[in-house]
This record gives C-alpha cells, structure tokens and sequence, in this order.
C-alpha cells in the first residue's frame, strides 16, 4: 500500500537529520507483519535477495533497460556513484551511529548500507542521475504488531537527473514497486513458514 510522504516525515527518524537536502519520493507499507525486534530479519532479507525480488516481466524489463541505458549513456560510470560524485552519507552520521551497526549492503542493488538501529535501516546509490537512498522503518502497526515502511528519497543531479525522475516516474508506480512491494510479502511469509517448520520462531 503507498502511503503519504507524512508516515516518514511525522516520526523522528534519525535518517531525517541525514537527508535534510533530500526530497520523499515514495512512501510504501510493506506486507511484512512481526513482532517489535523484526526489523532486522527483513533487512537480511533484503540483503539476501536474490532476483526473485523483480519476479514481474514488466519489472525485469524495466531494470534491463535501464542499466542497458545506464551502460550506454555512462550513467554508472566509475567515480558517478558514493565515494566519487557524492560522499557517502556515513560522513554525516553523529557519532553514536558511526560507532553502532552498519547493517549489510544489498546483493542484487547497488546499494551500500549506511546505518542500521532497532527501528531504522538506511542503504544509499548514486550514479550520474540521483543520489538515492532507502530507508527502511519498522513502526507500531496499532494493534499490537509492527511492520516495516519503506520510504525512498532523492536528491537528482541537476537538470539530467530531474527529467530521468520524471521519466521513471510512472513506471516506478505502475510497475517496479507494486511488485516488489508484493515480493517482499510473499518472501517474508516464506521465510515464517520455513522457521514455523524447523520450530524457530
């Protein structure tokens, strides 16, 4: 389910004070039901991904096309992502979260993981178009149990990587999220069913 850009810019995240120069792009419920210490169960699976997280034809020809273009047009060229073009968020971290986890970076995204807590996960891209980020929420769902809230926020490069956002936009919406929105549940409910079988919990 989307949700409004208030469910990540109401609760007082720490990524906030990381990604002031940032604007909320989308905002997604996550179909991930769990108790208060889950959150980093569904920041392994993440990081553990495999392809399957882009089961949809629309969404593995969308992600074909575009690091085909990316390819062609030197969008991810070396020195365009974190460490070259931009820093990496981790040089605005305070101190506290310096020193605590890190979290892991995905394996099927290019994504480099910059801090994780017990209620936040943050993983940062970046390429001649946007710097990118991914954060990962895991919030009360008022019944009792929680759930994760992924929100993504970017920061485009100038007049080339506004008119890539717009370009990307409807595809994002129809397409790439819904679908992995729905592959994270269906991951995540795998995942409980095969510890309800082994008797973890």
């Amino acid at each position: 389910m989307r949700l409004p850009r208030s469910e990540f810019t109401s609760r007082p995240w720490r990524a906030r004070a990381l990604v002031q120069d940032f604007r909320v792009e989308d905002v997604w419920r996550l179909p991930t039901p769990g108790g208060p210490d889950e959150l980093d169960r569904l920041v392994r699976q993440f990081a553990n991904g495999s392809e399957g997280h882009l089961t949809s034809r629309t969404s593995r020809l969308l992600f074909a096309v575009r690091w085909r273009l990316g390819r062609i047009l030197g969008w991810d060229r070396p020195g365009s992502g974190v460490g070259g073009r931009v820093q990496s968020l981790r040089e605005r971290l305070p101190q506290d979260l310096r020193d605590g986890e890190r979290g892991p970076d995905l394996r099927t995204l290019p994504m480099a993981s910059v801090f994780q807590t017990h209620e936040e996960w943050v993983a940062e891209m970046a390429n001649a178009t946007v710097h990118g980020v991914m954060h990962i929420g895991w919030v009360p769902d008022g019944n009792g149990g929680h759930h994760g809230v992924m929100t993504v926020l970017v920061k485009p490069n100038g007049r080339l990587g506004s008119l890539y956002m717009a370009l990307i936009k409807p595809f994002r919406h129809l397409g790439v999220y819904r679908a992995l929105v729905r592959e994270i549940g269906r991951e995540w409910e795998a995942g409980r069913a095969g510890e309800a079988g082994t008797g973890r919990r």
